[in-house]
Order: structure tokens, then sequence, then C-alpha cells
């Protein structure tokens, strides 16, 4: 997989994440709970790649001005 599939993974699921976050502050409804579960094996798992692809979508604003395509 090249960087650009990575970088476009890592920023689909960082908006799903956000989506997530918005529907906590907004409604209170968290939607990862209601698919997988208060806080199962499964949800710790969605919300660490979350976390993960959050740190690596720092490395995004290195490569920002970088891009010249």
């Amino acid at each position: 997989m090249n960087s650009k599939a990575i970088d476009y993974t890592a920023l689909i699921i960082n908006i799903i994440g956000a989506i997530n976050w918005g529907l906590i502050g907004f409604f209170k409804f968290n939607l990862v709970s209601f698919l997988f579960g208060d806080m199962t094996l499964l949800s710790r798992i969605i919300y660490a790649i979350v976390g993960i692809c959050g740190l690596y979508c720092i490395s995004m604003f290195g490569r920002i001005g970088n891009n010249r395509d």
C-alpha cells in the first residue's frame, strides 16, 4: 500500500471518529457503543485504531507543503 492510500485510509477513519465525537457532543449518543457495546474488546480496538490514525495524521502537516503535484 502506498503512502497516499494510507493517508486517505487514516483520514477516513479520523472523519468517522470525528462524527462519533460530534454525536456524543450534540446528542449524547455514542455510535461505537451502540453498535459494538460499551467498552467491549471490539469497541476498544476501534477507539485504538482511531487514535493511531489520529497520530498518523499529524505527520500529514509536515507533508502538506511538500506535495507539489
